[in-house]
């Protein structure tokens, strides 16, 4: 009997110990993960370029913000501009914007200025307080017409005019060129006018006018779509040299050998 009551007490200690293990296990899998505190999302949150006048934008993605509150700081004059959603600046360009159930926070620029352009903080209010900072640069986009602003070409010659954007963040949409304030019409009866864009970080468009003859002297303007525009006269020469290029001057003749390869090209299609 006292042997029977031995085996039954192991068999009630085992099975009470199995309970044990199996809640135990149990209770792991409900306890909550712990708390790793916020963290900045670095690919979503980076430098920012944009032209004068428009809205800037920069984006700062948290994670498992939680509770705390995200503001943003400028770094030139440690000013803060915003926390949460509300401005603490008195300049009302800066703008705070968080859309609910989202975990990007916007600080929003608008009519950038140049004076704009710096180093701002996204903040968060852990303790201490963690920050990402980004640069801003705002830029105003440049156009050159290569050469002097009085450009002189034989007649009969390849006129190019070569136009460059620089310090754009995108590409101009367009550029136009005009000839004396008038659009130039490249399906003219004229023939012969044509012209190249090449769009990257730099913008080049070449303006090839073949067989220049006086009629074609005048104001040649660039007009890109998101820039300045310049200006350079052109005259077209029956053979003689300016009196002002005479003197010491070197004359300019627009015909460096890939546009004539170019002018070339062109014509056989024409």
């Amino acid at each position: 009997m006292r042997a029977v009551l031995l085996v039954l007490s192991l068999l009630l200690a085992g099975s009470s110990r199995c309970r044990s293990d199996d809640e135990e296990q149990h209770l792991e899998h409900d306890i909550e993960p712990l708390d790793r505190g916020p963290v900045f999302d670095i690919l979503a949150s980076h430098n920012v370029t944009a032209l004068v006048g428009t809205t800037a934008s920069l984006s700062c993605r948290v994670l498992n913000l939680a509770d705390r509150t995200v503001s943003w700081v400028r770094h030139k004059d440690i000013h803060l501009l915003t926390v949460g959603t509300a401005t603490y600046t008195a300049d009302a360009r800066f703008v705070a914007v968080h859309y609910p159930q989202t975990q990007t926070w916007t600080l929003q620029v608008k009519s950038a200025q140049r004076r704009d352009s710096g180093t701002y903080e996204c903040q968060v209010s852990t303790t201490p307080p963690i920050g990402h900072s980004m640069h801003l640069s705002v830029v105003e986009p440049v156009t050159e017409i290569l050469g002097d602003a009085d450009m002189y070409i034989n007649r009969g010659s390849t006129m190019n005019l070569t136009c460059v954007v620089l310090h754009s963040p995108e590409p101009p949409p367009a550029i136009i060129w005009t000839h004396d304030q008038q659009e130039i019409n490249y399906d003219s009866p004229r023939g012969g006018v044509s012209v190249i864009t090449e769009k990257g970080e730099q913008t080049t468009s070449y303006l090839l006018i073949q067989r220049a003859q006086p009629a074609d002297s005048g104001k040649y303007t660039c007009h890109p779509s998101n820039a300045n525009t310049k200006t350079v006269t052109v005259h077209v020469l029956n053979g003689e040299h300016p009196a002002a290029m005479q003197h010491g001057g070197q004359l300019r003749l627009s015909n460096p050998p890939f546009v004539v390869i170019l002018a070339t090209f062109l014509a056989f299609r024409h």
